[in-house]
């Protein structure tokens, strides 16, 4: 079994309204990831709330047993996985699947494929590539929660990543939205301007900022 965390615990800042609320193709962020993770193998989900969590929950209904307040989520995106890491049952789960808020424009087609290949390959981190681009979202097996709760806040998950370079899968897709960071009203309009989808290749470049592993 396999959990995943939607993690949405930021301010928001840039976008000037909470990300998890922020609607595009008639659903908001954490609806359209929250129904991409709806798959046999994930047996656990975790929504990680901190800024403005009262709000999130009243206006989208959620179900209060999937929701993990971190109460430090002004310390960064780190603290929101040791939020979901700590959430999870002991020894019950083999992975966890990262999915922050702001890539919403991802498929249930290409998790289902990412876990299927992350499965079979015996690797302990599997992520999706779009054009060579590392995006989102990453599974890390089981085996490296504790180092990713001793990471250093700096550098993030990341480091974990590059601590164990030659156990990475990459799984090239053809879906853009893996690399979409979707963390600013500007991102939002030249979606919306290319009238695109974002879920399969548009052959443009990237609308928003890209954070790589």
């Amino acid at each position: 079994m396999l959990a995943a965390a939607i993690l949405a615990a930021g301010e928001s800042r840039r976008m000037g309204e909470s990300k998890a609320l922020v609607v595009i193709q008639g659903r908001s962020f954490v609806e359209h990831i929250f129904a991409a993770t709806r798959l046999p193998r994930i047996g656990v989900t975790r929504i990680v709330l901190g800024a403005q969590a009262d709000e999130i929950q009243a206006r989208l209904g959620l179900d209060p047993s999937l929701i993990v307040i971190n109460s430090d989520w002004q310390s960064g995106q780190l603290s929101s996985i040791h939020a979901a890491i700590r959430s999870l049952p002991a020894g019950a789960t083999d992975g966890l699947i990262l999915c922050p808020v702001d890539h919403p424009l991802v498929s249930r087609g290409l998790i289902e494929d990412l876990i299927a290949r992350f499965d079979s390959s015996g690797k302990r981190i599997a992520l999706p590539t779009y054009r060579g681009k590392r995006g989102h979202p990453v599974i890390f097996h089981s085996a490296l929660y504790d180092e990713l709760l001793a990471a250093s806040p700096e550098v993030g998950a990341r480091q974990v990543v590059w601590n164990h370079s030659q156990d990475v899968l990459e799984v090239p897709t053809t879906e853009e939205g893996v690399i979409l960071n979707l963390n600013d009203p500007e991102a939002l309009k030249k979606i919306a301007a290319s009238g695109a989808h974002a879920l399969t290749d548009t052959s443009g470049k990237p609308s928003g900022g890209v954070r790589n592993y």
